[in-house]
């Protein structure tokens, strides 16, 4: 691990000592001293306090060497957005092609999206995945589709794959859009997502269902946005008449009803 580096790097970049973060995190100064020399190891609850000083994700805390960090990227890091939100660089996205060379859809199966945290860009994790093609799709963009569980995000219910388009770009996210979203600790999403990246970095994630409360995801904690295109569902949904509607309908019903009579009478 380089974990010892990147905190000492990290704290050096802010102009504090060793007795100030060590006050901060509520540890002795000889205990945080220990895990900057690598002569002890920091417990979970201490990484996910330094982490969360610093807004850097916790996996790159553990497995990123911030000595090779550029200038631009420590820039990035003390403004407290490590994501790159507006996609200026490439994310490397895995994809499975045909024997055309034409990009398939792959399929999440429900037993496979608990590992799709750590494997959405391996291509040994991809290649194990169903794989299926829309030809109605635009061949210019990357669709994947995921399993959906709970009764969050009513129409679509559990059991259903939503099809999603790769977006580069979270900046361009309009408000209300559904969205699956990958993030480091709870996995998959579907939810409606409410951009709030100009003011605090964050999407509020917000369920169709009133019962599920609204929440807020830091940009950081995101590894993947897929804008929802459509989805497949093994149940058919339900269709509702207000009685308003009802009325209406049985109003022409029985309007054509007369109409159909005097029709009767007049051949008569």
């Amino acid at each position: 691990m380089e974990v010892g580096a990147n905190i000492k790097l990290l704290r050096k970049r802010i102009g504090k000592s060793q007795e100030e973060m060590a006050a901060i995190l509520g540890l002795t100064r000889s205990s945080y001293s220990g895990y900057e020399n690598g002569v002890a190891d920091p417990g979970i609850q201490t990484l996910i306090l330094i982490s969360d000083f610093y807004k850097v994700p916790l996996d790159n805390l553990l497995r990123k060497d911030f000595s090779d960090f550029t200038e631009s990227t420590w820039e990035t890091v003390e403004k407290g957005l490590y994501a790159d939100v507006q996609g200026k660089k490439l994310r490397v996205l895995t994809q499975m092609v045909d024997s055309e060379n034409e990009d398939l859809i792959e399929m999440v199966p429900q037993k496979a999206s608990a590992g799709y945290v750590s494997g959405y860009a391996d291509p040994e994790y991809l290649r194990i995945l169903p794989t299926f093609s829309l030809p109605f799709l635009s061949k210019s963009k990357k669709y994947r589709s995921f399993p959906i569980q709970g009764d969050s995000m009513p129409p679509v219910v559990q059991g259903s794959f939503v099809v999603g388009e790769f977006v580069q770009n979270w900046m361009h996210i309009k408000n209300g859009t559904p969205c699956v979203i990958v993030t480091q600790e709870e996995g998959i999403v579907f939810k409606m997502l409410y951009n709030q990246l100009a003011e605090n970095e964050s999407f509020q994630l917000v369920s169709t269902n009133p019962l599920y409360q609204p929440y807020t995801v830091h940009a950081n904690s995101i590894l993947e946005i897929w804008k929802f295109v459509n989805y497949i569902s093994p149940e058919l949904t339900e269709v509702k008449v207000d009685e308003s509607s009802l009325s209406k309908s049985l109003m022409v019903l029985q309007k054509e009803i007369h109409e159909l009579k005097n029709l009767m009478k007049d051949k008569r």
